[in-house]
This record gives C-alpha cells, structure tokens and sequence, in this order.
C-alpha cells in the first residue's frame, strides 16, 4: 500500500472512529464497527493500527495536530500581514472556533477524554494538547515582550485559559446557541480577549 494510499485509509478510519464513539462511547464501539462504517474490511483496521486503543491514540495526535497546524498558520498569515502579536492571538481565536465548527465530534471526545485519567493514551493526549498551547504561549510571550500585552501576564496559563476557552466557548455555542454565526461567536471571544489580555499598552498602540 502506497504512502498516500495508507493516510488516505487511515483518514476514513478515523473519520468513522470519531463519529461512532461519539454516537455511543469508546467502549460500546467496536473493530467491526469502524471498519464497516469506514467502507473497508477489518483486517484493513488492524494493518494500519494494533488495537482499538492505539486507533484512539493516533486519532487524538491526528486530530489535535490538525488543530495545532491551523493555529501556527493564523499566527503566520497575521505575521505576513503585518499585524500585532495580539492580532494573531485573535486569529487562532477565528481558527479554534473554525477548526471546531468542522470537527465537531472530535472536539467533544477531546474534551471529555481530559477529564479521564484511567486511559492507556492519557499521556499522548496531554503530550499533543501541550504542543497545541505552546503555539498560543509562544505568541503571548512575544506580546508581552512587545509590550502589547501587561509585562504581568503568568503566560502559561493565561494560553491554556485562551485554549479553553476556545473549546468551551464553541462546544456551548454548538449545543446551546446554535444561530448564532461564526462571526458574532468570534466577534464576542475577540472583545473579551482585546479587553482583558489586549488591553493597556496594546490597546493604546492599536488607536
């Protein structure tokens, strides 16, 4: 099987992955399952992956990488730009929320796989998120270097809040406010984060 050929099998693999244990649970879904929801046999499952966990497992590196690329390339695209270092902040606010308006059943797995600590891909699964936060905690340093962003700001975690907040934030839209558009959900996180970590010597330099 060819390089292309086997990524593009593992794609529809995970593709069926997500949206069955969605639907009912990791536990509840079986090898068989995916493999007939991804249109292909069963042995095909086991060439591309040695159980059910390491499916998961990869599906989470997959999933959160994808969501990490998306990040980096809001962070270069307002770099190219010419925009601040809370602007690109504020693209990967419009990329998360994007990024999940289109892997919705990925996102909800990711979040409640969070909150387990029982799994075997515990480890990969806070692995990838940091590789994830790092993106937002490299340009919220560089904010604050820049003297955009309160030389006070604990980066760390004011990028993990901004992560979560992100997720949270979307996954509450999607369920509980569903006509509300892209734009007013990105329009109202944009507000919060130029008030509250935007503000002061980014705020000034912005007017």
């Amino acid at each position: 099987m060819t390089t292309a050929r086997r990524e593009a099998t593992r794609r529809k693999l995970y593709e069926a992955a997500v949206t069955l244990i969605a639907e009912q649970g990791f536990s509840a879904t079986t090898v068989d399952e995916i493999a007939e929801r991804a249109g292909v046999a069963k042995g095909t499952v086991y060439y591309n992956f040695a159980s059910k966990n390491d499916l998961f497992e990869e599906l989470l590196r997959h999933g959160v990488g994808r969501l990490t690329v998306s990040l980096r390339r809001a962070e270069e695209e307002t770099a190219a730009g010419g925009g601040s270092r809370v602007d690109a902040l504020d693209a990967m606010i419009r990329a998360g929320l994007t990024f999940i308006v289109r892997n919705p059943s990925f996102t909800q797995l990711y979040v409640a796989e969070l909150w387990r600590t029982n799994r075997t891909w515990q480890d990969t699964l806070m692995t990838v998120r940091q590789e994830a936060v790092a993106v937002v905690e490299q340009v919220l340093g560089e904010a604050v270097k820049a003297g955009e962003v309160s030389p006070e700001t604990d980066v760390p975690l004011t990028a993990s809040a901004l992560f979560g907040m992100v997720l949270v934030a979307a996954l509450d839209w999607q369920a509980f406010q569903p006509e509300r558009s892209l734009d007013e959900v990105h329009a109202a996180l944009s507000l919060l984060l130029q008030g509250r970590v935007g503000g002061g010597a980014g705020a000034a330099a912005r007017t």
